[in-house]
C-alpha cells in the first residue's frame, strides 16, 4: 500500500551541494575540529543565500534525501546480518544526540529520532516532517548534525574508511538511472 510519505513523492533537493556541506563537517571532525570554522560557516552561509529563495528549501531536502539514503545502507547492511536498522541505528544516534546538548536541544531530538525511523522504514524523511508543519530555523542546525551523525554512522559500519558516506553518495549520483 502507498503511503503518501512514499520517497516516489518527494523531492530530491540539492544533494550535491547537502553533500558538501555534510563532508565538510565531517571532514573537521575527524580532524579534531569541535567547533565551527566561523570562515567555513561565512562561506556556507553565502552559498546557502546565493542559491535563492528556493536553494536553501532544496538543500534541506537534499538533506532530507541524503539521511533516506544512508539510512537505506544502512537497512541493507543490518538486513545482512539478520538485525533490524531501527534498532541498530536510532539507540546510538540519538544516545549521541542527548550527549550534544548545543547542536541538539532536547525538544527537536524526537523529530530528529522521527526523521531517522521514518527513513528506516521506507519513508521520505522530508514528507514525513511536513505533516507536521513547516521546517522551523530551531532545526537546520540539528538536521544538519543528524545527517553528519549518520555518515560518520556508515563511515564507522563500512570498516572507519572516512570517505564511504561521500562516494556512496556521490557513485550513486553518477550512475545511470536502471529504470
Amino acid at each position: 500500500m502507498s503511503s503518501p510519505c512514499d520517497p516516489e513523492y518527494a523531492p530530491a533537493g540539492d544533494v550535491g551541494a547537502a553533500l558538501m556541506v555534510i563532508d565538510s563537517r565531517l571532514r573537521a571532525v575527524y580532524d579534531g575540529r569541535t567547533e565551527a570554522d566561523p570562515e567555513q560557516q561565512q562561506m556556507v552561509e553565502q552559498f546557502v543565500a546565493s542559491l535563492g529563495p528556493g536553494g536553501a528549501e532544496a538543500v534541506l531536502d537534499g538533506a532530507c534525501t541524503l539521511i533516506y539514503m544512508f539510512m537505506t545502507w544502512l537497512r541493507a547492511a543490518c538486513e545482512e546480518h539478520d538485525k533490524d536498522v531501527i534498532e541498530h541505528v536510532v539507540p546510538t544516534l540519538v544516545a549521541t544526540m542527548r550527549m550534544m546538548p548545543k547542536a541538539f536541544r532536547p525538544e527537536v531530538i524526537p523529530t530528529m529520532a522521527g526523521l531517522l525511523v521514518a527513513a528506516g522504514t521506507g519513508l521520505s524523511p522530508n514528507l514525513w516532517r511536513a505533516q507536521y508543519g513547516d521546517w522551523t530555523s530551531a532545526e537546520m542546525n540539528p538536521l544538519e548534525a543528524t545527517a553528519v551523525l549518520l555518515a560518520d554512522h556508515v563511515n564507522r559500519v563500512s570498516g572507519g574508511d572516512h570517505d564511504f558516506a561521500t562516494r556512496l553518495i556521490t557513485e550513486a549520483l553518477s550512475s545511470p538511472d536502471e529504470d
